[in-house]
């Protein structure tokens, strides 16, 4: 291999080996939230603004294990917890932040089997992801988003039929909501006085594998 290949390779590690470091600051870590750390409540209540970081339009959360919602959706939905979220009235309901990116949540119907969720993602008005899942009210359902990069998600609930089991009539395009997963969008990168020095350290390993593969070719 001649010394020219040796270099680029070694070049190019060393590019590498810094984008990796550089990497390190800009991840962030998947939080969860399961709307059991609000305020305990007997029956529902408006989700905050501020909870989890978000501004909450239309999303109220509520106590599964109640009675009053026992075999509903509302209570067959609960993922972690006795609390979930959902849609009040069954109306469109928003979750908005700065720029986040939205892994998954639990979905289910809380009166309708055959429920239709459509859920975009948003940034700066236009639409960037829509995806529509139908949802039942006997246990919750998995859904991966992975929308990335949005400031805001809209939720629009319709359709389905309320199945014949259910003792608690309701009747409504409610879904319930839980484990709300998503990533903040990192803003931790290594200070600009500190990268010259990656770059540098790169550099001068690169060099020194190159001088000793120079003696023993000489």
């Amino acid at each position: 291999m001649s010394i020219s290949t040796v270099a680029k390779k070694l070049s190019t590690a060393a590019i590498a080996a810094t984008v990796i470091v550089l990497g390190i600051g800009a991840v962030a870590q998947a939080t969860v939230l399961t709307f059991d750390d609000i305020a305990p409540i007997s029956d529902f209540d408006p989700i905050p603004n501020g909870y989890g970081g978000f501004n909450w339009d239309n999303f109220y959360y509520r106590n599964g294990s109640d009675s009053a919602v026992l075999l509903t959706g509302y209570d067959n939905g609960r993922v972690s917890g006795d609390y979930v979220s959902f849609n009040w009235f069954g109306d469109p309901a928003l979750i908005s932040d700065s720029v986040f990116d939205f892994n998954s949540a639990y979905l289910t119907a809380a009166w309708n089997d055959g429920l239709s969720v459509t859920v975009e993602g948003l940034n700066n008005g236009a639409t960037l992801y829509s995806k529509t899942v139908v949802v039942d009210t006997t246990q919750p359902t998995l859904v991966n988003f992975d929308y990335f990069g949005v400031d805001q998600l809209r939720f629009t609930s319709f359709g389905g039929v309320e199945p014949d089991y259910l003792q608690k009539k309701g009747g409504g395009t409610q879904f319930a909501l839980d484990n709300f997963t998503f990533n903040e969008k990192a803003t931790s990168v290594p200070e600009p006085t500190f990268l010259p020095a990656l770059l540098s350290i790169a550099t001068l390993s690169a060099g020194s594998v190159l001088r000793r593969k120079q003696l023993k070719q000489s």
